[in-house]
């Protein structure tokens, strides 16, 4: 079964992929020409913009200039060491949130460790494997773009002068390490303790989501994969299912190893790993990945917070519990200046319920509520978390879904348009079901064209006249369909 994993992780990185689309931008640091040329055609070939230095100072420049996704970078430079450029990278508000990782050739502990705990993400060693590679980086990326996101809409909170600042502390937290063996988890468990605050426990695949208790999910959860392809099948299995299950989702996810397996590692990365120990157990190395874990899902939490309280009664609407105008505006602005920094593209949604009025007309205002709220439900359950959803007007929706090529924009519309129409709508005292559906007129924005030239930015306005009309069109051609005004080539 593993095999197929392996082989199912290796082809899902050799995918065909649209070459407009930039899968992110990545800038390598070092000093040896051949190195980085080396890195830069693995990376080049997955569709990434790869950006150059070849020291701690040009990093930083360029750092400050790109605002990359991902910094690479050698152990030693000319002018440092990886741990030295991350501290000074974090010291600086506008560039602390960029992750990094370090590539070197078999690092002493010291200077790994050193480099764990000035905030580097992790330390691949050479020779590397391609899947593990790419599989590392798009974990990274995906996280840094799901942190920016929020914190996008942070901002937005700030803008409209509802929110306040997160703190710097918080509670202990709580560790579970999922482990077949018992004797090692609680050896494990015995040594890591005197160096954590967080609670640590033990729970095998079996157990570890079947005794939740509200109000004591763990935060941290660390799996640790086994020598038999029974053991590691479950473990992955219940990785997936972490990530899917609500309460759990956002909980950090670190795979321990026994020995190294890039296939395996790439996968357990793919499935939703947050992070990924190759060579086994590591005390020390162990302590300042819990720890580093720790610290992001208490900023991430923060911020969801903040957006879910600080804005709740001022900028959503009563009915549906979206968002609305007052908020959906100046966030689609943010999502277009951010745009215009990372050159990714974006995508606008404006959505109309159709003869909406004859809903009212026939069944009355409760059954049109119930319609609205039954509606907003569905766009709702099939949209990402990152994308923003808000009711702009009667039964008209914007839906913003950031970091998203054409492709992609076009195959969401349409599934949401099947999941509005494709089951009637239930309506207070009646046993029939209503029929419902719902047009959609889709822009693009921040859309480099064939030659790679990204044009002006469209500001929040603009969008949602470009969409509207798309919409228009959309209602004209018979409605209960999508209208794609399509990026200019």
């Amino acid at each position: 079964m593993l095999t197929n994993l392996r082989s199912m992780s290796a082809t899902r990185t050799s995918l065909r992929k649209d070459a407009i689309s930039v899968q992110g931008k990545i800038l390598i640091v070092d000093a040896i020409s051949t190195n980085r040329i080396v890195l830069k055609v693995k990376l080049a070939s997955a569709f990434y913009e790869v950006l150059q230095a070849s020291t701690a100072d040009e990093a930083c420049v360029a750092a400050l200039r790109h605002a990359p996704d991902l910094i690479i970078s050698a152990m030693a430079l000319p002018d440092g060491d990886a741990a030295g450029l991350c501290g000074r990278l974090h010291r600086n508000p506008q560039t602390r949130s960029i992750p990094m990782m370090v590539v070197a050739c078999r690092p002493d502990t010291q200077s790994r460790l050193a480099a764990l705990e000035a905030g580097v993400q992790d330390v691949m060693v050479k020779p590397i494997d391609d899947t593990l590679l790419l599989a590392r980086v798009r974990s990274l990326i995906r996280a840094h773009n799901t942190a920016a996101e929020w914190q996008m809409r942070d901002d937005t909170s700030r803008a409209l002068g509802f929110a306040e600042d997160t703190a710097d502390f918080g509670p202990a937290g709580r560790t579970v390490m999922v482990c077949s063996g018992v004797k090692t988890a609680q050896n494990w468990i015995q040594q890591l303790r005197p160096h954590l605050r967080s609670s640590l426990t033990q729970a095998s695949p079996e157990t570890a989501l079947r005794d939740l208790t509200p109000g004591r999910i763990p935060d941290v959860f660390i799996m640790v994969l086994d020598d038999g392809d029974k053991i590691s099948g479950e473990i992955l299995r219940l990785l997936a299912a972490v990530r899917a299950t609500a309460i759990t989702r956002h909980a950090g996810i670190l795979v321990i190893q026994p020995r190294p397996d890039p296939g395996l590692g790439a996968y357990a990365l793919d499935l939703g790993a947050d992070d990924l120990m190759t060579d086994g157990f590591n005390k020390d190395e162990l302590v300042l990945r819990i720890k580093a874990l720790m610290r992001r899902k208490r900023i991430a939490d923060q911020l969801r917070a903040t957006v879910r309280t600080g804005l709740k009664a001022a900028v959503s609407d009563p009915l549906t519990g979206l968002h609305n105008r007052r908020y959906a505006l100046p966030h689609l602005s943010r999502v277009a200046e951010h745009s215009a920094a990372t050159g990714r593209s974006f995508a606008v949604m404006v959505a109309d319920l159709d003869h909406f009025k004859q809903i009212n007309d026939v069944y009355g205002h409760a059954s049109g509520d119930a319609v609205l709220v039954e509606a907003a439900r569905r766009l709702r359950e099939n949209l990402r978390g990152v994308d923003m959803l808000a009711r702009i007007g009667g039964e008209e929706f914007l839906i913003v879904m950031p970091a998203t090529p054409f492709s992609e924009a076009r195959v969401s519309a349409s599934r949401l348009c099947r999941k509005i129409g494709g089951q009637g709508f239930k309506i207070p005292g009646s046993n029939e079901l209503v029929q419902v559906t719902i047009s959609i007129g889709v822009t693009m924005g921040g859309v480099r064209s064939l030659r790679g030239v990204q044009p002006p930015p469209l500001d929040a306005n603009e969008l949602l006249d470009a969409a509207d009309k798309a919409l228009y069109e959309a209602k004209l051609q018979g409605r209960n369909q999508v209208n794609l005004a399509r990026p200019a080539a």
